[in-house]
């Protein structure tokens, strides 16, 4: 936080209002570095994390440059996915009333009569630039009185091919325009494109030079000693206590797959992907955000702009490609100065990548270790401090769990420990004979388990 006002930074009384309202007093950091030169008309290229308070940073200067008079569209925003567009709109819906401004969103999945009538007559066009290019190729309105354009998450835009759709909608704006662009990097493509869209622009950098993953997230990196043990260590964390529980995996049809396989064993999660329907996503993200469902599966491109502040878990059920996923997937929890835990499961095969992913991003995770010998029953692991209640065991629930064929947690000391948890213990297992010599063949994970009376506590 700052210890500057937004009054300070040239906002005005009806905008300050809103944002009182909404119980926000003080800028965080970008926001304090970007406001005032945007409300001067800079442009501005800013670089910052991902939860770092930016759309409020690109969205108090963008309301406060557009009047209701304006002719319209009047203010463009352009994201990378359907989720973030959303989450912007609902960002900066309040204080564009206070300035009788509306805005709009328009993206794929949704009907395209309704978004062309919406957004002929919003001051502000929030837009992701595929079902943008559509509704201009259709006449639905122009670019040409865009007094303020904004390019969100610029560097993932890129990334996910949106380069030659960009250029021809920067070139339908005037270029007598204000240009904020926000990345998480501005090395090579992404900087050099900021040069090209902006003149004579402040830059602000947040966070270190280095690319690094979010101090405030606990990192852990949990070892399996074979593939078919991951859903049992995924359940081994989803039982801990905690809020909400973010999964990525890598494919759509993974996502649904295990959906059933945790419903089978007693999970109740719903999938984002996108295969699902507009209405399904938005329905599966309210009822994950009410807290009506504890565990959301989704994909990378899916989880783009999913902001909800009771994230405590993200878990890498698929390992990310590379660092800058990483950093974008964990950036779900740990928003806006809260801590929170990043998880991620890593069989053998995948131990060498993981390691050096985590060592690109200086985090500690003991994954050099070859041994993939399971924790002795009694061990106990650290939870963090800021999940301290005791979380009960549903109704659903009461089976005696295995000890899970992984190690414990490899992680980087973390900024909060807590309370101590156990292991569970092995109960009614039943053992068969030795399949060949010098191995036990243990049984199915669904068999031989002793039915207990579930236990309730405070949450």
């Amino acid at each position: 936080m700052s210890n500057q006002s937004f009054g300070e930074l040239g906002v005005s009384r009806a905008v300050l209002g809103s944002l009182a309202q909404q119980g926000f007093t003080h800028p965080f950091s970008i926001q304090s570095a970007v406001i005032g030169d945007a409300i001067a008309g800079r442009d501005v290229i800013a670089k910052s994390p991902t939860g770092s308070g930016k759309t409020l940073a690109f969205g108090i200067p963008l309301v406060e440059r557009v009047a209701a008079e304006d002719q319209r569209p009047a203010a463009l925003v352009l994201a990378p996915a359907r989720e973030l567009a959303r989450q912007i709109v609902s960002d900066i819906t309040e204080i564009a009333h206070a300035r009788a401004l509306r805005v709009t969103a328009v993206y794929g999945g949704a009907g395209l009569v309704k978004q062309a009538r919406d957004a002929a007559t919003s001051h502000v066009l929030v837009a992701t630039p595929g079902r943008l290019e559509d509704l201009l190729k259709r006449g639905a309105f122009t670019l040409e009185h865009v007094k303020v354009l904004v390019l969100d998450e610029a560097d993932r835009m890129l990334d996910m091919g949106f380069r030659p759709a960009i250029d021809r909608i920067v070139g339908a704006c005037p270029s007598e325009r204000q240009t904020l662009l926000f990345s998480a990097t501005l090395d090579g493509d992404a900087g050099r494109t900021a040069q090209r869209y902006t003149r004579d622009p402040a830059i602000h950098q947040q966070g270190p030079r280095e690319r690094r993953a979010n101090s405030k997230v606990d990192h852990r990196f949990v070892q399996i000693a074979d593939p078919a043990q991951r859903v049992e260590a995924l359940i081994n964390e989803l039982d801990c206590d905690r809020e909400l529980a973010l999964v990525f995996v890598r494919t759509k049809h993974g996502a649904d797959r295990l959906v059933k396989q945790l419903a089978a064993r007693g999970h109740t999660a719903v999938a984002m992907h996108g295969n699902k329907s507009q209405r399904q996503r938005q329905r599966a993200l309210a009822n994950f955000q009410a807290g009506i469902v504890d565990t959301l599966v989704a994909t990378d491109v899916a989880a783009r702009g999913i902001d909800v502040e009771r994230i405590s878990h993200v878990i890498n059920f698929d390992p990310p490609a590379d660092s800058e996923t990483y950093v974008h997937r964990t950036g779900r929890t740990a928003r806006a100065g809260r801590s929170g835990i990043g998880i991620t499961l890593v069989a053998p095969d995948q131990r060498h990548d993981v390691a050096a992913l985590a060592s690109q991003l200086g985090l500690t995770h003991g994954l050099e270790q070859s041994s993939t010998r399971p924790p002795e029953q009694g061990s106990q692991r650290p939870a963090s401090a800021h999940h301290d209640r005791t979380k009960p065991v549903p109704a659903h629930q009461g089976r005696a769990k295995s000890a899970p064929a992984y190690q414990g947690h490899a992680k980087s000391a973390p900024a909060h420990q807590g309370r101590a948890k156990s292991v569970p213990a092995r109960q009614g297992r039943a053992k068969p004979e030795p399949a060949h010599q010098g191995r036990a063949k243990s049984a199915p994970a669904h068999q031989g388990r002793t039915k207990q009376r579930p236990q309730f506590g405070a949450r």
